[in-house]
């Protein structure tokens, strides 16, 4: 046998008895108290199940994520991370188990529905609620994970709950935004704060082992030991220049003129045995201060090096307390900023409004597709029957089917009853 009979074969059997539209009307005839129970049978599940479903109601509101009014580079504030990860963890915030049920009880959410349970509340409500960012445009190739645009949408069975749902989630995501904001500028300026008390603290603390550590080895000359040896050098100038002043006053004695007067001679060696005096005076207590300098240097390597130590240790905190001052000032202008709501802000671009109409399809457009889906599938029945019960009823498909033409066709025997049967019976006997 050769493909195309074979093919031809299979299509017949697909096809059935059904080849013309006079074979498909004579179906619908035979088969018409079927397909019209299937038709009415569907259209009533049809009208139920359209009638049991609930309209949907969809609002949304749409919040502008603001950039800071002053430049970070003029006023750099304090709140770290990108705007992305700040609203993923405000919405995890907002669909937490707690803040659903708060919801669901101020607004009376699915109280129709009084065979679910709470959890079950929760999570048709987290499933209800949508929040989807925008994200801004690119400077550059690098993506900072900033939004532009923040949408939240809340679906629900009752327009004026839809409305209240999402401006509701918008009001606490405003909220938690700003006082999270606040919150983590607060804390960064009071941790500064402590630290700048603690190292404030500490160098008190310093001071005061110092001095107890003077009194203990009788060091009362104050300063470090590299300042008192500075202290000596520029006594040591000192000392040399009054030397040089008291060697120039005693030369000054032997220049005098012969022929000068006795009295003129007597002032001027009076005048300079003043001035040697005074220098030999300042010369004095110079050495004293050189000395008591040196007697105090003359101490243990122990004592040096714990001086030492004091005097890093000292520098230390004041390098530390140097940087914390700036990072406070840095901080206190942040926490400053948002106080004031310069920093990032969340605006209200579009609020939520009462939607009009529901966004589920119509009771009437649900109807009219299950009645037509009714006329198919009782079609379908129609032809399956025929399809698993093959019958030639016409002398066109014994024809088709077989090749052969009948020579005569009887009509089927329809067998009567009742009334009918005993009308026939009499039509049919002869008459007397």
């Amino acid at each position: 046998m050769r493909a195309p009979e074979l093919i031809d074969i299979g299509i017949r059997r697909l096809m059935g008895p059904i080849y013309s539209l006079d074979d498909f009307l004579d179906l619908l005839r035979r088969r018409a108290r079927l397909i019209l129970s299937v038709i009415f049978l569907g259209c009533i599940v049809s009208i139920v199940f359209a009638l049991m479903q609930q309209h949907m109601y969809q609002s949304a509101e749409v919040i502008q994520i603001e950039q800071p009014t002053i430049a970070n580079d003029l006023a750099p504030s304090t709140v770290e991370g990108s705007s992305a990860r700040r609203l993923q963890l405000i919405e995890q915030q907002l669909m937490a188990r707690d803040n659903l049920i708060g919801m669901i009880d101020k607004f009376g959410l699915y109280e129709d529905a009084s065979g679910l349970r709470l959890s079950e509340k929760v999570d048709l409500l987290r499933s209800a609620v949508t929040i989807t960012g925008v994200a801004a445009a690119r400077e550059g190739f690098a993506d900072d994970g900033t939004i532009s645009v923040l949408t939240i949408t809340a679906e629900m069975d009752s327009a004026e709950q839809a409305q209240a749902v999402a401006h509701e989630f918008a009001n606490r995501t405003r909220s938690l935004s700003a006082t999270q904001r606040q919150e983590q500028t607060r804390e960064t300026l009071e941790f500064f704060e402590r630290q700048e008390a603690n190292i404030v603290r500490d160098i008190a603390a310093l001071e005061q082992e110092l001095q107890a550590f003077r009194s203990e080895n009788d060091l009362s000359i104050e300063g470090s030991v590299a300042f008192r040896r500075d202290e000596i050098s520029s006594l040591n100038t000192a000392i040399l220049a009054l030397d040089r002043d008291m060697i120039a006053a005693q030369l000054a004695r032997t220049r005098f003129y012969p022929s000068a007067r006795a009295a003129t001679v007597k002032r001027l060696e009076d005048e300079i045995d003043a001035q040697l005096a005074s220098l030999a005076s300042q010369r004095t207590l110079l050495n004293e201060r050189r000395t008591a300098l040196k007697e105090s240097l003359q101490t243990s390597p122990e004592i040096d090096r714990t001086l030492a130590s004091f005097d890093r240790r000292m520098d230390q905190l004041q390098d530390q307390l140097e940087v914390i001052s700036t990072r406070r000032n840095e901080a206190e202008v942040g926490f400053s900023l948002e106080a004031a709501a310069r920093g990032e802000r969340l605006i209200t671009l579009e609020e939520a409004q009462v939607p009009d109409y529901p966004y589920t399809r119509s009771r009437k457009i649900v109807a009219l597709l299950g009645g037509m889906a009714s006329v198919i599938a009782a079609i379908a029945v129609a032809f399956l029957l025929d399809l698993r019960h093959p019958v030639l009823r016409t002398a066109r498909q014994m024809e088709r089917e077989t090749g052969l033409r009948p020579v005569i066709v009887i009509a089927e025997a329809v067998k009567l009853k009742g009334r009918t049967a005993r009308m026939a019976r009499k039509a049919q006997a002869p008459k007397a």
